[in-house]
């Protein structure tokens, strides 16, 4: 038999097509803060993100502040080159961050990040940038697109804060500020709140809704004995009740109704707080003053890859958000199998569907209104009168979390959009 050998004869332009595909492209990340301190919702999201996606397809680089003097002014972790900039102190605590020299840092970035980026820029020459979370990026990234018109530019809203809250920070900046927005090339919002917002500042580009997620090999059911485990480091005994939250310590997250609302609850009901933030020394007096201090406990900091086993020795997660874009808490402990109590303020009105508030969807939690501790007693109080009832409804939550919010699947979806951004 005779083989055939076809010769493909390849003209050098097209060869230089070819390369310029097959290269690895570089985006360049504004995030006001990255690892190892100082983690949010935003943080973990680029991460996880980033560490799936293959650097031989996209590496990344980042502009972000330093705040420590012991982090390093660059430092690769996993695909994510940092570039830190910024004033320093020893060891800094987020209190620390409101105080002199940190707290001229938020401001400064708006400029220096704009310049770090351009130098990093005429070095390495970016494929696209990607702002992550307009209240801190918008203006550096904005700047930088002024500049390099050519270059890609991707905004992400993580926003927890209230957009009128933002927007009235942002007057002193105002027209560089919506100039983030109207020159973003593509749009993703975490959330269908979110969305409005990018819209009403003028976005008109292509968006697309890509929510945050959850490691869901991470919070696959727990064994007994780390829930055993896990209860006996707290303490808990048979008869005890615990609500949890995992936030920021910040009057959005509203915290406070949580301590109020334990007045109205049996005296084996505790509240179990992770999470740091400025308003924590109030917090801890307003326990003191409503006399449930020593069913209020402020368990500081946890890093998410003890998080599962903590949720698990709790019985019900609870914030009632006075505001939130979308909120990676909830999902986790949708995950994680507890109940959730939570208003529907914002984006969390994209996944949790209360019984009475939406009959038309599967419910996937209690939905409160905010500035509301007498119906989250009430809510606490049904949760555990009702067993059955909960467990169709944790079930039901369990599986949107890992259908909709794994990260495996975001992390494609943002590639997607990553190269849509190249060809754009």
């Amino acid at each position: 038999m005779k083989k055939y050998v076809t010769i493909i004869i390849v003209p050098l332009y097209h060869t230089t097509i070819i390369n310029l595909i097959t290269m690895s492209k570089k985006i360049l990340i504004f995030s006001l803060a990255y690892y190892p301190k100082f983690v949010g919702g935003a943080e973990v999201a680029i991460k996880e993100i980033t560490d799936r996606i293959d650097s031989k397809d996209i590496e990344f680089d980042m502009v972000s502040l330093r705040f420590d003097k012991k982090s390093p002014k660059v430092e690769k972790i996993g695909n994510v080159t940092i570039h830190r900039i910024g004033f320093t102190t020893n060891d800094p605590s987020m209190t620390d961050l409101r105080k002199f020299p940190l707290h001229l840092n938020k401001l400064l970035f708006q400029f220096t990040a704009a310049w770090k980026a351009h130098k990093l820029h005429k070095k390495n020459n970016y494929d696209a940038i990607w702002g992550m979370m307009a209240h801190s990026t918008a203006v550096p990234a904005g700047l930088f697109k002024t500049f390099h018109p050519r270059v890609p530019y991707l905004l992400t809203l993580q926003e927890g804060d209230p957009p009128e809250y933002i927007e009235r920070l942002a007057r002193p900046v105002w027209p560089l500020f919506k100039r983030g927005f109207t020159r973003a090339d593509a749009f993703q919002p975490i959330s269908t709140f979110l969305l409005d917002w990018g819209k009403r500042m003028g976005f008109v580009g292509y968006a697309e809704i890509i929510p945050n997620g959850v490691d869901t090999t991470r919070f696959k059911q727990a064994s007994k004995e780390d829930i055993t485990l896990a209860k006996a480091a707290l303490g808990k005994k048979n008869n005890d009740v615990y609500l949890v939250t995992t936030s920021r310590l910040v009057k959005k997250n509203a915290v406070d109704d949580v301590i109020h609302a334990l007045k109205l609850l049996p005296k084996e009901v505790s509240f179990l707080i992770y999470g740091t933030g400025s308003d924590e020394e109030s917090l801890r007096t307003l326990a003191t003053t409503c006399g449930v201090d020593e069913r209020t406990r402020f368990l500081g900091y946890i890093d998410h890859t003890h998080l599962p086993h903590a949720l698990s020795a709790c019985d019900i997660f609870i914030r009632p958000s006075r505001s939130e874009g979308m909120g990676n808490s909830f999902i986790e402990a949708m995950a994680a199998g507890l109940p959730v109590i939570a208003t529907q303020e914002g984006g969390i009105a994209d996944f949790l569907f209360d019984a009475k508030r939406n009959p038309n969807k599967e419910t996937t939690g209690w939905a409160v209104d905010k500035d509301s501790p007498e119906q989250i007693a009430t809510a606490v109080q049904y949760i555990l009168s009702h067993p059955e009832q909960v467990a169709h409804v944790m079930e039901t939550a369990k599986r949107l979390a890992f259908e909709h919010y794994n990260w495996d699947d975001i992390a494609l979806r943002m590639n997607k959009l990553f190269k849509r951004l190249f060809v754009a």
